[in-house]
């Protein structure tokens, strides 16, 4: 048999570089693989992505022309955004902010994209949405599948913040500081502070976690508003307030908090981790500037007698004796101050170079207000709003507070809106059927709060609510404060900072003033991507009743289509001497194909 005789195969220089190409080439291929799958580089470029997308559905001019068409009622529907924009904050968008500075933690706090960069679609609920559990069952557990984030769970299970089991995230209503439960906890702390008894109403809670301590304070009529970042725990406000807990987003960086001076009784920080005596102590004075004096702040966790911190709790001994803190107790990892009532004893020799801030800064401006380094003066208000000199809660909520000065006759315009709103809270129960005062509305929020009235008529319903005050009424809020209850200040030309699907009632009044210049007149910005707004934050089934002229409430009718709700218009109260008409809106429960 003969052999076939095959000669020796060769390759040129090129052929081998091709080959050398290909193989780099593949084995690129599989690292990226391995990059995308299993290192968090893939969920951020996957976040990028999804943005970039959102971003790159309409051209400025597309966007105003479809802006016209739902105004006019042409446009039958706004489209729906992706499935993976069903947690979407358009201003804590950490694909937008990552590429900030770190410095001071200015990436973490609220940094909105232009009206023309913001999606004009609606937010969808996850696919296995099902309606909240209602309160206070929702205060001990959630449905797992309204927010299926595992992070918080697998990491803090051990100290009693949050499991999964079954079908829901269950809430011992531990914390880092407090693993047995928020309410030994607070038994502790009535040791040295007033917790009972109606001294102290309303409370500010700093880096809150999933806020099981400002749940568990309810039970003392004590207030809370939690507040953290959205970080690395992702989603700590979002269970927060699927629990029923009063919440938002918020980080303590290089600006003040949207909130007004001197108006919580109590500050409380459990291992928040917040660097209060950075910065020539800038931290602490922020917290200053919202304590009223004769208030109580508490510390628990770092840095307070932690091992290897030992410089870091001696500044903020420091920090507090500078300003002339009362030290009440240090008790293990836990410290309390009490503030003075009087005017700060600064000036004095400290080595944080404390001063007093000038007469000229207004004490209560905090929207986009960058943070001081000098310390408030209590002098700057003038009235009675240290704790001890209001009345106790609940009589705070309806004694005029020293605050209303600022407006001319301010007693008996605040007296005549408290009235004012009772008829109406009557009238929206009796007339317009609205679930007030059932286990259906439990988180509330009223978008143009004036002094809180509406909130002050709602006291005997198991709700609560967010009073917000447009940043240019910066004195309001102060008020609502002085009430005992609880606000921010926001303009609503720009997204909240809250997650999708908070909240089961929303109520404003006065819309159109929201979005116009009080001095021009002009509109900032449009009644679509507010409603827009509205519901992203509104949960399925929720209400909207909104109050403002026939004009206004017919063309807010023809968005409410588009934005797919079910919605009525009626007049108003029978005793009301206004042309006000009341739309009220069902956000209807859809989900994607």
């Amino acid at each position: 048999m003969g052999h076939l005789n095959l000669s020796s195969s060769k390759r040129n220089p090129r052929q081998w570089r091709l080959l050398d190409l290909v193989s780099a080439a593949f084995f690129g291929a599989v690292l990226l693989f391995f990059l995308l799958v299993f290192t968090p580089l893939g969920d951020t470029l996957a976040a990028s992505g999804r943005q970039a997308l959102l971003r790159s559905s309409l051209d400025p001019r597309q966007r105003q022309r479809l802006v016209a068409l739902v105004e006019a009622g042409h446009q039958q529907t706004i489209e729906s955004c992706p499935a993976d924009a069903v947690d979407h904050m358009p201003c804590e968008d950490p694909s937008r902010n990552s590429q900030l500075s770190r410095e001071m933690n200015y990436y973490r706090e609220r940094h909105c994209p232009s009206p023309e960069e913001t999606p004009l679609c609606l937010i969808p609920p996850p696919q296995d949405y099902r309606i909240p559990v209602q309160w206070p069952e929702s205060l001990i557990k959630i449905w797992h599948s309204n927010m299926p984030h595992n992070k918080i769970a697998d990491r803090k299970g051990h100290q009693g913040w949050m499991k999964e089991e079954g079908p829901y995230f269950n809430f011992p209503g531990g914390g880092t500081m407090f693993p047995d439960g928020a309410s030994q906890y607070i038994e502790k702390l009535k040791q040295y502070i007033p917790i009972s008894g109606g001294v102290l109403r309303t409370a500010l809670d700093m880096g809150c976690g999933v806020a099981s301590f400002g749940g568990y304070l309810l039970a003392e009529d004590i207030l809370t508003l939690s507040f953290a970042p959205r970080d690395s725990h992702k989603a700590q406000i979002q269970f927060a307030l699927e629990r029923g807990i009063p919440a938002f987003v918020a980080m303590l960086g290089t600006r003040r908090l949207p909130l007004p001076a001197f108006s919580f009784d109590l500050v409380h920080c459990s291992r928040c981790l917040i660097p209060f005596t950075a910065h020539n102590a800038t931290y602490f004075i922020e917290v200053d500037r919202l304590l009223r004096p004769g208030g109580y702040i508490v510390i628990s966790g770092p840095p307070v007698q932690w091992p290897k911190q030992d410089k870091e709790w001696a500044d903020l001994q420091a920090v507090a004796r500078a300003l002339c803190y009362e030290l009440i107790a240090v008790d293990g990892n836990t410290v309390i101050w009490k503030k003075s009532n009087g005017e700060s004893c600064l000036p004095n020799q400290n080595e944080f170079g404390l001063q007093l801030c000038d007469q000229s800064v207004d004490s209560s401006h905090a929207w986009y207000f960058k943070l001081k380094k000098c310390v408030t003066r209590t002098s700057s208000l003038k009235g009675e709003y240290a704790v001890g000199m209001i009345p106790k809660w609940p009589g705070r909520l309806t004694k005029a507070p020293s605050r209303v000065d600022v407006i001319k006759r301010g007693i008996d315009v605040f007296d005549a809106d408290t009235r004012r709103w009772a008829r109406r809270v009557e009238y929206y129960k009796t007339s317009l059927n609205l679930k007030l005062g059932t286990p259906d509305i439990r988180n509330v929020m009223d978008m143009n709060a004036f002094f809180g009235g509406f909130a002050a008529a709602l006291l005997s319903d198991p709700l609560w609510v967010m009073n917000v005050v447009p940043p240019r009424n910066p004195s309001m809020l102060g008020i609502v404060y002085d009430r005992g209850l609880i606000g921010v200040y926001h303009d609503w030309c720009e997204p909240f900072s809250t997650y999708p699907r908070t909240y089961d009632l929303i109520h404003v009044s006065s819309i159109e003033s929201l979005i116009k210049d009080p001095g021009s007149g002009k509109s900032r910005c449009n009644l679509v991507d507010l409603m827009v707004e509205i519901d992203r934050m509104l949960r399925p089934e929720g209400t909207v009743v909104i109050r403002d002229s026939s004009e206004v409430i017919n063309k807010l009718g023809r968005i409410a289509n588009a934005v797919r709700w079910t919605a009525t218009i009626h007049e108003n109260e029978p005793e009301s001497r206004g042309r006000e008409k009341i739309l009220v809106a069902t956000k209807n429960f859809w989900k994607l194909p």
